[in-house]
């Protein structure tokens, strides 16, 4: 992380008394109110990113590339993710503002720079809470036959979730983090039935081993084609981890950003790695309908009727649904937050700046959960489900670029500035596809499209380093921030602090 010099802390004593604008927009008398407590943020972090991408696109990925395709893709994307991570961490640290990491584009490269990815990610986060609410509908149809107005409960999830989210921050952290606790437990015991399993404890009582790796084609299932098209897949499984950014607001973010951050890689390890090993080891590539993304055919649902357990699907079924509702619930809270960024940065109307009583910004969760509901309308358009969840996937990467380019100039601008630094396929396969095409790189000329606009109607400059502010908005630590610290070491250094410090690693 970025030291502090003699003349910042000369600006810090100017400072103290402004720790919170970077959550407010000061001539409106607007504010985000902190609230979330480091358990719910680190839990976030988990729930953020575990979703309908591990529980279902492993399966068509397995399909797909094979055992050694899955297991090296989502490791190869697994490091992408952690080094992100990384550079998000230490602006989100020195900088806890409103809107992460398209506020930070804006900053550190330019105005263009920033209003694209901002809108191009709260884009993604209201058709990803659209897709959300689509993945919803066709799991209900585990229990209810198709037809009978399945939509009906997508439509009372996402009320469900806008009604949290106008309540308080505290109404979506609770939420948050007792949803991604389920998943968490049920992945651990995914982790120990799936053991069991492969050592003999199945259905057929044989031994399994490896065998599944040498099956056929595999390990790497249809050769380079098959692994590069696993790029997009594994990529979306861990989309969501970098909004994690968004909660950088919140309380005490010297202390729990870094701490956050710091654990990505053990949870990258243990959640995706360990949990792709299990699935190729447990379940063929080529298992009947093993593609279809549904509920009987995910790698969860079988491991569990390999044990021998009847009421497997449904228990996975209901794991997978309210997994669906907290990436909505978290997709609606991460866009709203994007979008009233923005608004304080001059880059959305300012009608997006307006907060209720408890400090949540309605407007802007209006907005994001409108464009959702436009978007779930299409989905019942002909074939139109499958598409939303193909928009969504491909709606990751770029994001992750430029917190890489913003990070990048951050670090250039304190060099620049006297400061010093310490260091803690898819589309062309078997033809060309008009739709794939689309799907997949319709987000590039978006963002340059908003790029150019923005320039050439505002007129803006790419300031130089010299010129970009990293003053502003950098958080000082407060009263309020010492006392958790000093209530979090007292409470480790008591009689039962050890189990303190276990719970806190693992939560």
């Amino acid at each position: 992380m970025a030291s502090e010099s003699p003349v910042e802390k000369a600006h810090d004593i100017e400072k103290d008394s402004i720790t919170s604008l970077p959550l407010a927009a000061p001539e409106s008398g607007e504010h985000l109110t902190r609230a979330l407590s480091s358990r719910q943020v680190s839990m976030i972090a988990i729930g953020g990113s575990i979703g309908t991408g591990l529980f279902l696109g492993t399966g068509r990925a397995l399909a797909t590339g094979g055992p050694g395709s899955l297991l090296l893709n989502y490791s190869l994307v697994g490091a992408v993710v952690f080094l992100v991570m990384l550079c998000l961490g230490e602006m989100a640290t020195e900088f806890p503002l409103a809107g992460s990491f398209s506020t930070y584009s804006a900053r550190f490269v330019d105005e263009p720079f920033g209003f694209s990815i901002g809108w191009n990610y709260a884009f993604n986060d209201a058709i990803s809470t659209a897709g959300d609410l689509t993945a919803a509908q066709l799991l209900m149809e585990y229990w209810i036959p198709s037809g009978h107005l399945v939509w009906l409960p997508s439509l009372f999830f996402l009320a469900f979730i806008v009604v949290i989210n106008l309540i308080h921050v505290k109404a979506y952290g609770e939420l948050e983090y007792w949803l991604s606790s389920l998943k968490v437990i049920s992945i651990i015991i995914f982790f120990f039935l799936g053991i069991a399993v492969n050592a003999g404890g199945n259905t057929s009582h044989e031994y399994i081993g490896a065998k599944y790796w040498t099956l056929d084609d595999a390990p790497f299932v249809g050769g380079f084609g098959g692994f590069a098209s696993l790029f997009v897949t594994a990529s979306f499984a861990y989309g969501g981890t970098e909004s994690i950014g968004i909660t950088a607001g919140e309380r005490n973010p010297t202390r729990n950003v870094p701490r956050v951050i710091n654990r990505v890689f053990f949870r990258i390890l243990i959640f995706y790695i360990l949990t792709v090993i299990l699935i190729g080891f447990d379940i063929p590539y080529n298992f009947p309908n093993l593609s279809t993304k549904s509920t009987a055919t995910s790698p969860f649902t079988l491991v569990f009727a390999q044990a021998g357990s009847k009421a497997g699907g449904s228990f996975m079924n209901a794991v997978i649904l309210t997994s669906v509702i907290s990436a909505g619930n978290h997709a609606l809270f991460a866009g709203a937050r994007v979008v009233y960024g923005l608004s304080a940065i001059g880059q959305a109307p300012r009608v997006f700046l307006h907060t209720n009583r408890n400090g949540v910004p309605w407007v802007a969760v209006l907005l994001v959960a409108s464009v959702s509901l436009i978007f779930f309308g299409a989905s019942f358009l002909p074939g139109g489900a499958g598409q939303i969840w193909d928009w969504v996937q491909n709606l990751v990467g770029i994001a992750w670029w430029c917190i890489g380019v913003s990070s990048w100039r951050f670090r250039r601008a304190w060099v620049a500035q006297g400061r010093k630094i310490m260091q803690g396929w898819g589309a062309w396969k078997g033809g060309f596809d008009k739709i794939a095409f689309v799907s997949n790189y319709i987000e590039l000329p978006l963002f340059f499209l908003l790029y150019v606009v923005w320039r050439l109607v505002k007129r803006t400059r790419t300031p130089s380093l010299l010129d970009i502010d990293i003053d502003a908005g950098r958080h000082v630590e407060g009263p309020e921030d010492m006392a958790n610290n000093e209530d979090i070491d007292r409470r480790e250094h008591r009689k039962w602090g050890w189990a303190w410090k276990i719970y806190g690693l693992v939560a």
